[in-house]
C-alpha cells in the first residue's frame, strides 16, 4: 500500500511553545486510522499543517504526494475535511448550501447536481435534503458536513471529533457511515477522536499523541501486547491511561 501522509520530522513552534515536536508518521491508504490525544496534545495543529493552514517551523509533510505548504489548493481539492463543529447557512436547505458548496469548489453545475444527489443518498439524507439545516439535528448537521465533503470525489478524509454531541443513534450511524465509505468507496480516513471505544470500533490504526509527541503507533493489539502484555485483551482505554500516565 502506498502512503497517503507521510511527515518527517514535523514540528511546530509558537514562540517558546512546542505545539508538535518532531512528528514522522505514515498513515497508508485504505486505512482507517485513529488520531488520539488530550486536549493540547498536537492534534488539530498537526492537521491544520497537513491541509496546508500553519505552516511547519521544521521538518515536512505530503499529503497525496502533495507538499500542502506549497500547493495548499490542491490538496483542498483532494482531501475533505470535517471540523469539529461544521459550519452551514440556517435559512438554507441541505441541498442548497450543498449546491452553494459545489459552486465555490468550481464543479461544474450538471456533475454537481448529479453528486449532491448521491451524497445524500450515501449520508441518508436524500430524504431531508430540501428542510432547512436550521431544522436539522446534530446528527444530520454532521452526515450534510460528511455529504459536502463526498462532491469533491475525496481521496483521504480528515475527520476532527465527527461523534461529538451525537446521541447512541446518530453514533451508530455515523461510524457505519464511516466504515462504508472506508470500505465500499476505498476512502482513507484520519479520525481525530476522545472517543476510545469508537476508535477501538472503526480503526486499523491508532497513533498517541501527548505534550506535542507521537508516544505510540500500531495497531491496538500490538500496543496491548507492548504495554498489557500478551494475557491482556485489546481495551484501548486502558493502553491510552497507561501512555498517558508515563508521558
Amino acid at each position: 500500500m502506498a502512503a497517503i501522509i507521510q511527515t518527517e520530522g514535523l514540528t511546530r513552534r509558537y514562540g517558546a511553545q512546542t505545539a508538535v515536536d518532531g512528528l514522522t508518521l505514515e498513515i497508508q491508504e485504505g486505512e482507517i486510522f485513529g488520531f488520539l490525544g488530550p486536549n493540547g496534545a498536537g492534534k488539530t495543529t498537526t492537521i491544520l499543517m497537513l491541509l496546508g493552514l500553519t505552516e511547519p517551523t521544521a521538518g515536512r509533510a505530503r499529503v497525496l504526494g502533495v507538499d500542502p505548504t506549497h500547493d495548499p489548493l490542491l490538496i483542498k481539492r483532494q482531501v475533505g475535511y470535517l471540523p469539529e463543529n461544521v459550519g452551514f447557512y440556517d435559512d438554507m436547505t441541505g441541498r442548497e448550501n450543498l449546491r452553494f458548496m459545489a459552486e465555490l469548489n468550481r464543479i461544474p453545475e450538471d456533475r454537481a447536481r448529479a453528486k449532491i444527489e448521491e451524497a445524500l443518498t450515501i449520508v441518508g439524507l436524500n430524504g431531508e435534503g430540501d428542510k432547512l439545516v436550521g431544522a436539522y439535528s446534530r446528527g444530520m448537521r454532521q452526515r450534510l458536513g460528511i455529504a459536502e465533503l463526498l462532491i469533491k470525489d475525496p481521496k483521504l478524509l480528515i475527520l476532527d471529533e465527527p461523534t461529538l454531541g451525537l446521541d447512541p443513534d446518530g453514533v451508530n450511524k455515523m461510524l457505519d457511515l464511516i466504515s462504508s465509505l472506508n470500505r465500499e468507496r476505498g476512502i482513507t480516513v484520519m479520525l481525530s477522536s476522545h472517543q476510545l471505544e469508537q476508535v477501538q470500533r472503526i480503526c486499523h490504526r491508532v497513533g498517541i499523541m501527548i505534550k506535542g509527541r507521537l508516544v505510540a503507533l500500531g495497531t491496538i493489539e500490538e500496543l496491548a501486547k507492548r504495554k498489557l502484555g500478551d494475557a491482556a485483551g485489546p481495551n484501548l482505554q486502558e493502553i491510552y491511561m497507561r501512555y498517558f500516565k508515563e508521558s
